[in-house]
């Protein structure tokens, strides 16, 4: 949320025609209240700074100055000039609040409750401390700072905020649409309003109330970089680009808050690209940078370097549990530690049990993961089947959501989800191929297994499936294919007792023949299979 704009920009100026501007601006320099009512901020400072650097002071001066640094999001300015005035001992008392509010943008946090404490009591000095407490956890200062809010814009919208940060959306919402009823003229609101429903998954109600609000501030950095992340989540990644070119073409040469949020969803609407040159500088200034550096990790495979980044967050937000989740899941199967597996369940289902998540997409998302370690699979379906018209075409989803179906047993819809899958890095993973050829054999293809064996390379993989392979089909009376695994598997070691398990197979193989249910001329390959070993055992 802006937390620094808790109130609207209000017009006032008497309407008059264009001529009369025109013969005005002839004669007269704007005032510096013209450019705050149009939230020209670049322009009232560098006209402070002008009148300052011809010894014309406006009247407080420093305090404009550091009022319009701070809304320009140049907030070591704006500290800068707020401590210079602190040192005269003619300072306005209110500074030390002004001063704390900056600090708190800076993340200085210690320092801002510092100089918050120096502060009179004020509504606004409550409201900081309100979000102090946030920040530092501190519930029982929370509960007394809330107590103090009264029923006024400025400390309702805080109140909201405080809601939107602790994932409390809808009751975010609440208070936004009450105010907006009582003052229509409060537009921004709708700004607010629609990043709520981001949040909840509502990517076309946020687009649709967002709209209402562009049409009066088209050149709002907050509400076209909103639009962007809607269309990143409704379309691609193309589309959001093409949105966030329209906030490049209008940013501010100074306002280094919306270059730093341009390059950084860039990344992401690029899938990745450029992650390990934008990111890392950017972890500490915009929350999301961290996650989605850990995100570009985990799709690098690098899941250590992913944990590295991750293992000291404590996790205030669903994304945050939901990530570090994904993470110690991740290393717990790469590693095989239980302990990192069982770290991964616990906060899937914090995520999922909560009452905030629990309806949400991605809190019936946990709920299935959290089942899917415990492998109790009828449990994982009933969420998998909840949601799974929003993941059609999505390969992870349809990888999970297949491997669930053939853990029970349904062999046909999971061959069919698993067929799905496009991505190539899935179909050539292991647990894809052994699930794929298990469903084959029990569907009575034992053909199309020993086709998936037949296309890999040699490796301890490839000598698993075809294991897999040999038992299966023996289990399922594909004696053929069995017969062909076990004498791969014998050639590949010789020492073992597959000969035993090939010998079942081609006796098996015979007994279907005699039932007429396998070709007369497939005896000849049980014959050939056996004729070495059998000669063998004669010579000794």
């Amino acid at each position: 949320m802006i937390l620094s704009r808790i109130k609207p920009a209000v017009g006032g100026e008497t309407p008059v025609s264009i001529g009369e501007k025109k013969k005005k601006n002839k004669t007269k320099v704007p005032r510096l209240e013209e450019y705050l009512q149009q939230r020209d901020y670049l322009g009232a400072l560098t006209l402070l700074e002008f009148q300052r650097s011809i010894g014309e002071k406006e009247e407080h001066v420093d305090l404009w100055i550091g009022f319009c640094a701070f809304h320009l999001g140049d907030y070591k300015r704006s500290m800068e000039e707020y401590k210079s005035l602190t040192m005269k001992p003619e300072c306005p008392a209110d500074v030390w609040v002004y001063l704390a509010c900056v600090l708190f943008f800076l993340g200085l946090y210690k320092e801002a409750e510092e100089a918050a404490s120096k502060a009179p009591v004020s509504p606004l000095q409550n409201r900081l401390l309100f979000h102090l407490a946030h920040k530092f956890n501190d519930e029982k200062k929370l509960m007394g700072f809330h107590q103090n809010l009264e029923d006024v814009t400025e400390d309702q919208l805080s109140l909201a905020s405080i809601h939107y940060m602790r994932s409390h959306y809808q009751e975010a919402i609440d208070i936004y649409k009450r105010l907006l009823l009582q003052n229509r003229d409060f537009l921004a609101l709708k700004v607010y309003v629609a990043l709520c429903y981001y949040k909840l998954d509502y990517y076309d109600v946020s687009q649709e109330v967002l709209a209402v609000y562009l049409q009066s501030i088209p050149d709002s950095t907050i509400a076209l970089n909103l639009k962007a992340c809607n269309h990143f989540r409704l379309y691609n990644g193309k589309a959001a680009e093409a949105e966030l070119k329209n906030l490049i073409d209008i940013s501010s040469c100074s306002f280094e808050f919306a270059k730093e949020l341009i390059r950084h969803n860039l990344v992401v609407f690029r899938g990745g690209e450029g992650a390990l040159q934008v990111l890392p500088p950017l972890i500490d200034v915009i929350p999301e940078a961290r996650l989605n550096l850990v995100i570009y990790y985990l799709r690098q495979d690098d899941v250590q370097e992913a944990y590295n980044l991750i293992q000291d967050l404590v996790p205030t937000t669903p994304q945050e549990y939901i990530l570090k989740g994904v993470v110690n899941a991740a290393l717990g199967q790469e590693i095989g530690s239980r302990d990192h597996l069982k770290i991964a369940q616990q906060f899937f289902q914090l995520v999922g049990g909560s009452a905030s998540e629990c309806d949400t997409i991605p809190g019936r998302q946990c709920m299935a993961s959290c089942f899917f370690l415990l492998r109790q699979f009828e449990d994982v379906l009933i969420y998998l089947n909840s949601v799974k018209g929003y993941f059609y075409n999505d390969d992870t989803f349809n990888f999970n959501y297949a491997q669930a179906k053939a853990a029970l047993g349904n062999y046909k819809e999971a061959e069919e989800i698993f067929l799905l899958i496009q991505n190539e890095k899935i179909k050539n993973d292991y647990v894809y191929l052994s699930w794929l050829a298990r469903c084959y054999i029990m569907n009575q293809k034992g053909r199309l297994a020993w086709e998936l064996y037949l296309k890999m390379g040699t490796s301890s993989d490839s000598f698993s499936l075809l294991q897999l392979i040999a038992n299966d089909c023996y289990k399922m009376g594909q004696f053929y294919y069995a017969a062909k695994a076990f004498d791969a598997l014998e050639k590949l070691d010789p020492g073992s007792n597959y000969w035993e398990g090939k010998r079942g197979a081609c006796v098996g193989i015979f007994q279907l023949i005699l039932a007429n249910k396998e070709s007369k001329y497939v005896c000849l390959f049980p014959v050939q299979l056996c004729r070495f070993k059998v000669s063998q055992f004669y010579k000794v």
